[in-house]
């Protein structure tokens, strides 16, 4: 049923690209009276961007009666423009764009659009939208996406009068997952895809989330910030010693190794309960019967600032409650499966949780392993993640990375994923990070060029990422 609907609505849309005139080339005011499939434009003005200006547009579209897609796009003027479509996805529960993000890809050059799936919202946490509306779980899922390539595209040539020679999608966090969606439901839409950090298990990775939660309020299981310390501290020491652990997959750091004497609990050390908490972190979700529903996070970043103190412990035990997995993990279950704000995640049942997510997890998940429409349309992929994710554990883009594999054999001309020691979520951290992702797939693209090694930078130093291998 997934299939034929993507390819309806595949269809429709390059029929309705297809009847676009050959010479639009529209002034940038006049694209408010431009004819959409499902939208309308509000706005549309010049704007500057960088040394150039660049045509601003807002698009509502409706897809359905309950939707309510926000897009925006830029489109560089005169001979600004190099030709190229750039998508951006969203992050946490979206709600709103980042139209600072977009101008700075049209003063680029690009043109770029970016659209807040299906609902408006100033906290990322926030999914009371999704409770008695089930088409914005589906706008936000993967719909919106599709609207604003659509729309985005045929603004391009009603205002260029030429379609964009090359299209890109570029994202991190539930951006990566919108990225994956993009391969796996529309593999012809883009010719290049940056997936960071991808949450595309998104029902896995937020039961994930409360079964960490539960165990973080263990009675005694709180990890204040001086055991964070204590179990960074340790982790480096036993994995290599530097500022960040270079080789991860060799290291197998036990938190047990700093436990307390019997009867103490001091800064430097973890009592058995924090010994447990730590090893749930680090183990990841796992069922009665072995098998690993969504494996867990890396060591060795553990106290670093934007670190756990951030998404998973909360800065004191009272404020546990305002860390981020809290927050999207409640909002998950409480507004996406069970219809109630109200939600305590500590009363899920984790042995059942995975059944319960089934209709959500069909529509938001991204986890299809085959892409064998997306590699024939010529499409190129590159994945990245930080080791120390505190958001998104980095073994989870190994085991995605696995499973396309086993599904499609050899994807080395195609596809290459990249996990970079020492970075936190979509960046950050004690490792050198900074890649220009966009750059490298796009030399992919127009030049036949695959990435190899990659030169991660920071302002002092910088290390060598080597594509994943098994």
């Amino acid at each position: 049923m997934i299939g034929a609907l993507r390819i309806v609505a595949v269809g429709l849309a390059l029929a309705f690209l297809a009847a676009l005139p050959a010479r639009a080339d529209t002034p940038c005011e006049r694209l408010t009276a431009l004819a959409l499939p499902h939208a309308v434009v509000t706005a549309a003005a010049v704007m500057p961007a960088g040394a150039a200006t660049a045509c601003k547009i807002n698009v509502t579209s409706r897809p359905t009666p309950d939707s309510n897609i926000g897009i925006e796009v830029w489109i560089p003027a005169g001979a600004a423009w190099n030709g190229r479509y750039v998508q951006l996805g969203n992050g946490g529960f979206a709600g709103s764009i980042r139209s600072q993000a977009l101008a700075a890809l049209a003063a680029q050059g690009y043109a770029a659009a970016m659209t807040d799936d299906g609902h408006q919202s100033a906290v990322g946490t926030d999914a009371s939208w999704a409770i008695g509306h089930p088409e914005k779980v589906v706008d936000f899922g993967w719909r919106a996406l599709k609207e604003t390539t659509v729309d985005a595209k045929a603004l391009i040539r009603a205002y260029r009068g030429a379609r964009p020679k090359f299209a890109y999608f570029n994202g991190c966090s539930d951006g990566g997952r919108e990225a994956l969606m993009e391969a796996q439901r529309f593999p012809g839409d883009f010719d290049g895809i940056v997936a960071g950090a991808p949450a595309y298990n998104f029902s896995g990775l937020l039961t994930l989330g409360a079964y960490d939660i539960q165990a973080l309020n263990a009675p005694g299981g709180y990890l204040a910030a001086g055991k964070l310390k204590a179990l960074e501290t340790a982790a480096l020491a036993d994995c290599g010693g530097g500022r960040y652990i270079a080789d991860p997959l060799s290291c197998h750091f036990d938190p047990a190794s700093i436990a307390c004497p019997a009867g103490q609990d001091r800064p430097d050390c973890l009592t058995g309960a924090q010994v447990a908490t730590a090893r749930a972190f680090y183990r990841g979700l796992v069922s009665a019967d072995g098998k690993v529903r969504y494996p867990g996070y890396s060591p060795g970043g553990e106290a670093e600032p934007g670190a756990w103190s951030v998404w998973m412990t909360g800065a004191s035990p009272e404020q546990s409650g305002k860390a981020l997995i809290h927050g999207f993990s409640s909002g998950f279950w409480g507004g996406f499966v069970f219809g109630d704000p109200n939600y305590d995640i500590l009363k899920l049942d984790i042995a059942t949780a995975h059944a319960q997510t089934a209709k959500a997890a069909a529509i938001v998940n991204s986890t299809d392993p085959n892409l064998t429409a997306f590699r024939a349309h010529g499409g190129k992929l590159i994945q990245y993640h930080g080791w120390n994710d505190p958001a998104i554990p980095a073994r989870g883009s190994i085991v995605y990375y696995e499973n396309v594999r086993a599904t499609m054999g050899d994807v080395d001309g195609f596809y290459r994923l990249y996990l970079v020691p020492g970075m936190l979520h979509c960046g950050g951290g004690q490792g050198p990070s900074g890649v220009d992702w966009l750059s490298l797939i796009q030399d992919w693209v127009e030049q036949g060029k695959p990435p190899r090694d990659v030169v991660a930078k920071s302002a002092t130093a910088q290390q060598t990422l080597h594509p994943y291998a098994r």
